[in-house]
């Protein structure tokens, strides 16, 4: 096992269940519930994970699936649900969303006083330490779940690209799935933060488990490679029929279309639509996204009916030259067997072709 891959597969993991520890400690500092704590056991699973991924992989990741982002989805994703419902209890300053942590020196002067002539610079460096957490602790709740998403959301793009990767994925499909990690980050966090930090919103309990629940629905595609990797089927005979080759030629791209339309564009314009419709709720943010929702799920059927159309002309093409048996799932390979195909039909003409005939052929 390379050190490189074991020490990036032992980080990555230790960062989430950094982070997921964090999320249990704001969640019992604001229940003040040490019951709570128990959260902090679904970290098992994920040193679980660990273990098996460096006994039977050696450290490298799966094919398709990532069980590491699963797992730290599992872990953290419970914590950000109960701080989301205890939401707004705590007063946040001046300004609102400010972060003010404010260590005095005459905390540090008081903690430096009652450090000496005890256990020197080590007792001091922990009484600063404890100064320290106990200002972050009067950081307003908003600010820290605020905070605890958008660091969850970007250890999930950091995480995937620090995570060994597996034979099944090129280094170029890893650049393009973190790409698009980055933008689906970026769109699910402006979903969870404008939408739920609505007044009206906040007023209604059953709405707010509606919105983290959809906000749950669309994290399920981070742990999944399906938006860089066809499934590469062969031209069996089961697999002749028109959706199982549409699904092989375009098995990336289907892919990409279903995360826009049932995982993320599609429910985020149905939950913003039920605020405008139903609970009349507008304002301009709200609109926007909902414009910004409609315009790419027109663009995801559009691009799903390109497709459909150029796969159909496909098929019509090849149907009229008498390839009826030619798969169009690998466009490639496929045409690799053709030429090899007329390589020998082209040998056997020759062989039982006149000698001057083959002759001339072969001079040409």
């Amino acid at each position: 096992m390379e050190l490189m891959v074991l020490l990036n597969a032992l980080v990555t993991r230790l960062l989430f269940v950094l982070h997921s520890l964090i999320g249990v400690w704001r969640v019992t500092a604001v229940k003040k519930e040490p019951k709570y704590w128990l959260l902090a056991l679904l970290n098992l699973l994920l040193c679980l994970e660990t273990g098996l991924t460096l006994k039977f992989k050696q450290g490298r990741g799966y094919k398709w699936f990532s069980p590491a982002i699963f797992l730290y989805l599992i872990c953290t994703v419970p914590s950000l649900w109960l701080l989301e419902i205890h939401h707004g209890t705590q007063y946040c300053g001046n300004e609102p969303g400010a972060v003010q942590v404010n260590v005095s020196n005459q905390d540090f002067n008081q903690s430096r006083d009652s450090s000496h002539g005890s256990e020197g610079t080590d007792h001091h460096i922990i009484q600063t330490a404890k100064v320290f957490v106990n200002q972050l602790s009067t950081i307003c709740e908003t600010v820290w779940t605020l905070a605890l998403h958008q660091t969850f959301l970007l250890l999930l793009v950091v995480g995937r690209w620090l995570l060994p990767i597996g034979v099944e994925i090129t280094r170029d499909q890893l650049s393009q799935l973190l790409l698009m990690f980055v933008g689906t980050a970026a769109d699910i966090l402006e979903f969870a933060s404008e939408t739920l930090d609505i007044e009206d919103v906040r007023k209604n309990y059953a709405l707010i488990n509606a919105i983290l629940a959809v906000w749950t629905w669309s994290m399920l595609q981070f742990p999944l490679d399906l938006a860089v990797q066809h499934i590469g089927c062969k031209p069996t005979v089961s697999t002749r029929r028109i959706p199982s080759l549409l699904l092989c030629r375009y098995s990336a791209e289907l892919w990409n279309i279903g995360v826009s339309l049932f995982i993320q564009d599609g429910p985020f314009f149905i939950v913003r639509s039920i605020l405008m419709g139903h609970f009349r709720i507008f304002n301009q943010m709200l609109v926007f996204f909902t414009a910004k929702n409609i315009l790419v799920v027109t663009l995801q059927l559009y691009r799903l009916a390109v497709i459909t159309l150029d796969f159909r002309a496909t098929i019509l093409q090849k149907s009229r030259k008498g390839e009826v048996n030619c798969c169009p799932c690998e466009p490639y390979e496929a045409s690799t067997h053709a030429t090899a195909d007329q390589d020998t039909k082209m040998k056997e003409f020759v062989a039982f072709a006149p000698k001057e005939e083959s002759q001339a052929l072969s001079d040409d």
